[in-house]
């Protein structure tokens, strides 16, 4: 068997995102050389808490919080540079040096103004019923755009000033007048602005631009182990996820080698992310969904509010059919469950162990959106724990129900849960087998 700290391992949600990914790379960076996004873009968001102190990434991977860990964004990443200007600029502003640790694909295509404007006009032009709930970042025209090539922009045409600028006023003034006319309005878009942001960002980013492809095959050729870090969740991917209402990418392990430029086969570990609930972000299926004082409560103490866009976030029951889904799917070797704290206090929790779907038994997601909404759940329930969960360190300390609870999502799963996180700092952590080889968990800090 390869040592735990020799393995490349990739970090991924298995839900629909927010599961708690920030935490876990965060926990794993000081093993790694270097730290990959390689899918999505600032629609992201990842909440590191450190000695007390909050860090909400959304484009910069959790590894420029360490010191020794380099930061890298593939060419599977749609970038909006002023937005990465913005958060390098307010972590800088906090004492975290990110410039000289930070490395960006020449292949990763740039989120322009027009981008966030269509996206902004596509969802108020639909129904409440139609709209997807994205985040307005402009990641899913842009990821069109990257597919329709002629109108799309990387950062390897930065380095075309002339080239690059005639380019940006011919397409500005298409997408301009073809905004205007599609949604009968007049659109706040001007050429001149939009170069002066991107010189902006040529000149401040050029040191980081490079081929990441080539560096991670270096690194791994020095002997060096990389985390892969990925965005948004396994039922938000772009295939196999909640269709439509999902993301514009691919979100798990199976994206490493688009979006990375290095073949997944590589991967070794892969550690899927997932809460001790269900929470969902904006429109879609949720089959589990509490709709109840029930989840309210949840929400309230698990805190779930988005972290890019600070909605109050959906929140149900474990989901274990979608769960083993995502499993499946991506070869997990681990798990990561978060917020098992949450749960404390509840006289009983809830499991979704299938779906009805016109009075037969499914176990398994439909690809068909209508379909997915009219799955019912069915539910097993187990006796709660009333104990606070956030002081313990070991697994040997957790309630005996709180075991038992672990262990049926085990069973139900068919994937090992290794991590247990009970608060969102870094000590607030439970290992079990050689991830404990693995993460140097901190002692707890009043800082």
């Amino acid at each position: 068997m390869i040592p735990a700290n020799k393995q490349h391992t990739c970090v991924f949600g298995l839900g629909w995102g927010d599961e708690g990914k920030g935490k876990v790379v965060d926990l794993l960076c000081p093993a790694f050389g270097a730290v990959v996004r390689f899918n999505g873009g600032a629609n992201a968001g990842h909440t590191v808490c450190v000695a007390g102190k909050k860090f909400a990434l959304h484009l910069l991977p959790a590894g420029v919080l360490h010191d020794a860990a380099l930061g890298v964004i593939g060419p599977g990443v749609v970038v909006d540079p002023i937005a990465l200007l913005s958060e390098i600029d307010e972590l800088e502003a906090r004492g975290v040096a990110v410039t000289g640790r930070l490395k960006i694909s020449d292949r990763a295509h740039l989120v322009m103004p027009y981008h966030k404007l269509e996206d902004q006009l596509g969802e108020r032009q639909v129904s409440d019923k139609a709209r997807i709930g994205t985040t307005a970042r402009g990641i899913g025209p842009c990821y069109a755009d990257k597919m329709r090539r002629h109108a799309a922009f990387r950062f390897s045409d930065l380095a075309d000033e002339s080239g690059f600028d005639s380019r940006v006023r011919q397409v500005v003034g298409e997408r301009k007048r073809l905004l205007d006319m599609v949604y009968d309005t007049e659109v706040d878009l001007d050429a001149d602005k939009v170069l002066a942001d991107m010189s902006t960002a040529r000149a401040r980013l050029k040191p980081c631009v490079c081929d990441t492809a080539a560096l991670l095959h270096q690194l791994m050729d020095d002997g060096r182990t990389i985390l892969f870090e990925g965005a948004n969740g396994l039922l938000l991917d772009i295939d196999h996820g909640t269709y439509p209402f999902v993301t514009s990418s691919s979100t798990g392990p199976h994206g490493i080698g688009c979006g990375a430029g290095v073949s997944p086969l590589v991967v070794t570990r892969r550690i899927g992310v997932v809460k001790s609930y269900s929470t969902r972000v904006g429109s879609g299926p949720f089959m589990s969904e509490l709709t109840d004082e029930t989840g309210d409560r949840i929400r309230e103490a698990g805190h779930e509010y988005g972290t890019t866009t600070g909605r109050p976030r959906r929140c149900g029951w474990f989901d274990a059919v979608a769960c083993r889904y995502g499993v499946r799917l991506s070869a997990a070797t681990d798990i990561a469950l978060m917020h098992l704290d949450t749960l404390s206090g509840f006289d009983r929790v809830g499991i979704c162990i299938g779906y009805r779907l016109n009075g037969e038994t499914v176990d398994t997601l439909p690809a068909d959106a209508a379909c997915q909404s009219q799955l019912e759940p069915v539910m097993e329930y187990h006796s709660g724990w009333s104990e606070d969960l956030t002081a313990i360190r070991s697994f040997d300390e957790l309630p005996a129900t709180a075991v038992r609870y672990l262990e049926r999502l085990e069973s139900l799963i068919g994937a090992p849960i290794t991590l247990v996180g009970v608060g969102p700092d870094r000590s607030q952590t439970l290992l079990r087998g050689d991830l404990t080889d693995l993460i140097d968990v901190p002692e707890p800090t009043n800082a």
